[in-house]
Formats: C-alpha cells, sequence, structure tokens
C-alpha cells in the first residue's frame, strides 16, 4: 500500500478533533490559518471561537473597526496579521464582490497569505489538489524520502514541495495535508519520533537506514556576528572525544570538536580528514546558544560513534579533571541528567 493511503486510513481515525476541521468555508479556514501562523493550535482555539462568532462573514469583518478588530486579537500577538485579514476582507468585498476567491493566484494575492496558507486554504476548503508545506510537513517527508539537504534553505523547501504535489495527486488533499500535520504531531515528532506506532514506517526510509533521529537537517542561516556549528559528541565504547584548544578563545581548554558546516554528514567528512577517524552518525541530540561578550555560538548537537579510538578519547573520571568551557559543559550536563 502507499503511503498516501496508509496516511490518510491512519488520519481517518485518529485526526484532532479541532473547531476549524470538517468544514468548507474558505472565509473560516482562512482565518484559522491566519491565526495558526506562529502560535500553537491549543492557544488558537478559543480565539477562533470567540472572532469567529463576532465576526461569521467575510463582510462582517471588513465592516468592522480596526480597532474592534484588534480587541478580539488582543493576546494573539504578531497583531500585523491581524491587520492584513481586516485589509484582506476590504479587498475581497471590492474586488471579489464578497465571495472568497477560489483559485490559488487569487488566494496568493491576499495580504499576509503565503504559499502554504495559500495551498492549505485551497485543499482544505476546495480540495485543489496543494501541498501545503510547513515544518510538519518538511519534518514528515524528509525522514520518509530520507532527505539529507537542509530543510531549512528554500531550495529544499521548494523540492519537498514539488514531490509533494506529486504525491497528493489523485487523493484527498485536505486528509492528505491534515494528515502529515496530525502525524507529525503524535508521532513523527522533533525529538524521538515514535516510529514503532507509525503507519509510514514500511515506507520510511530513515527507518529503514536508521536515521530518524539524525534527519531532518534543520539549520537555520544566522546573522554574521554569531557562528553557527555542528558540534560532536562522539564516543568509543562509554569514552568521549575532547580536544585540548592550543589557541584562541578557549586555549588550553578541554572541548567538544566542532565545524562551521550545515549538516552531520558534512562533519563526518571534515573530521574524518583531520583525525583520520570513521563516524557514523546516531541522533539529532539538542540545539544550544552560548552568548560570549563579543560572538553568540550556535551549537547543532549530535552524538556520533567513532569505528575506533585515538588518544583523545577519555572516560568520565578523567574528564572531571579537564577545564571545559561553560558552552560544552552546558551540553556534558544536559547528556548526564538526560
Amino acid at each position: 500500500m502507499k503511503f498516501q493511503e496508509l496516511l490518510i486510513n491512519w488520519y481517518d481515525t485518529h485526526h484532532r478533533d479541532l473547531p476549524f476541521r470538517h468544514i468548507d468555508d474558505p472565509y473560516a479556514i482562512w482565518v484559522s490559518e491566519i491565526m495558526l501562523q506562529q502560535t500553537t493550535v491549543t492557544a488558537v482555539i478559543p480565539y477562533f471561537t470567540r472572532f469567529m462568532q463576532r465576526f461569521p462573514t467575510v463582510e462582517a469583518l471588513a465592516q468592522a473597526s480596526l480597532d474592534e478588530v484588534y480587541k478580539y486579537w488582543e493576546g494573539l500577538g504578531y497583531y500585523r496579521r491581524c491587520k492584513h485579514l481586516h485589509e484582506s476582507a476590504q479587498i475581497i468585498m471590492a474586488q471579489f464582490h464578497g465571495i472568497f476567491p477560489q483559485t490559488y493566484e487569487d488566494v496568493l494575492s491576499l495580504k499576509g497569505v503565503g504559499p502554504y496558507t495559500a495551498s492549505a486554504i485551497c485543499s482544505f476548503a476546495y480540495h485543489q489538489s496543494y501541498a501545503a508545506i510547513d515544518g510538519n510537513a518538511l519534518r514528515v517527508l524528509s525522514r520518509l524520502d530520507r532527505l539529507h539537504d537542509n530543510i531549512a534553505e528554500t531550495k529544499t523547501i521548494k523540492e519537498i514541495t514539488k514531490r509533494s504535489n506529486r504525491y497528493i495527486q489523485g487523493y484527498d488533499s485536505a486528509k492528505y495535508n491534515q494528515g502529515l500535520m496530525d502525524l507529525a504531531n503524535a508521532i513523527c515528532k522533533v525529538q524521538n519520533p515514535l516510529c514503532e506506532a507509525c503507519p509510514l514506517q514500511s515506507c520510511c526510509q530513515a527507518y529503514k537506514y536508521h536515521e530518524e533521529k539524525v534527519l531532518p537537517i534543520n539549520i537555520k542561516k544566522i546573522k554574521k556576528q554569531e557562528l553557527s556549528f555542528i558540534t560532536g559528541v562522539i564516543t568509543y565504547q562509554n569514552e568521549l572525544m575532547l580536544i585540548k584548544n592550543k589557541e584562541g578563545l578557549l586555549e588550553n581548554m578541554y572541548g567538544l570538536i566542532q565545524y562551521e558546516v550545515e549538516s552531520p554528514y558534512s562533519f563526518m567528512e571534515a573530521f574524518e580528514k583531520d583525525y583520520g577517524l570513521s563516524l557514523s552518525v546516531e541522533e539529532s541530540i539538542k540545539d544550544f546558544k552560548h552568548v560570549f561578550t563579543h560572538r553568540t555560538w550556535h551549537m547543532h548537537v549530535y552524538h556520533f560513534i567513532a569505528n575506533e579510538k585515538d588518544e583523545h578519547f577519555y572516560d568520565q573520571k578523567t574528564i572531571e579533571t579537564f577545564a571545559i568551557p561553560t558552552a560544552h559543559k552546558k551540553i556534558l550536563t544536559y547528556l548526564q541528567n538526560k
């Protein structure tokens, strides 16, 4: 059975019961999708219910004062979303004769609506075959296809969207898109995905190759005065690899190895070149941030296992005698208490 069928069958049984589900009113779906931008589902529900009671139609929203609309939005934050919602309601009344637009291009033309939101509205309201690709869908699909590309990159998002638009053909697009969302929420989690309970396990390439705790690669670009590293917790049996810094910011302190690269696979290539040891990547651990006086480190920490050891591996008792920079001590403390 194809993964689309498995996903939709799972969704039919396990979908979340939300007030903006199982409706085909494009206006209500639009309001919910704008509210859900940068806000959790749990937080949105009471606001959505109250907002729709006061502004049940596009016309009601367009005729209300902006001050009143803001009052009903109060507490949701990111108030530009609210302003765009009100302006777009007036545009719909003026340009679309009060009828919510029905094509992807027209929906996308509304203020505050991007490709994801336009796709979601067209899919949920009109069952048009558009893949709604947000962070949840990116995570599920990158694991499903075992993509090693950084999902924070525009080119990767475009590639996954292209694939998903192909996958969605011939299936109920609303159930497909909402199924990806609910699967990501319940099972295909950022950390420690529940693969044994996943209906897509038999189709998932990340699971097949034991990379479900490594993927997706999600490393966002940062400002120039900040540094982004892949930081390696490299182990061999019960010993940890630490390197003594010979110069620079942390001179004479023992630290974890890190490289300014975009993925753990690039880390492994650089490491083998420098140390002559092969690594396998086990899992993504956690992102850490440490602020120095003149710079900030963003450390995307992964656990690697070495195929053999050298003189840089130490047991816990020895490590306790080392001076370790606070930035890396945070990581080691986290692992000890995990």
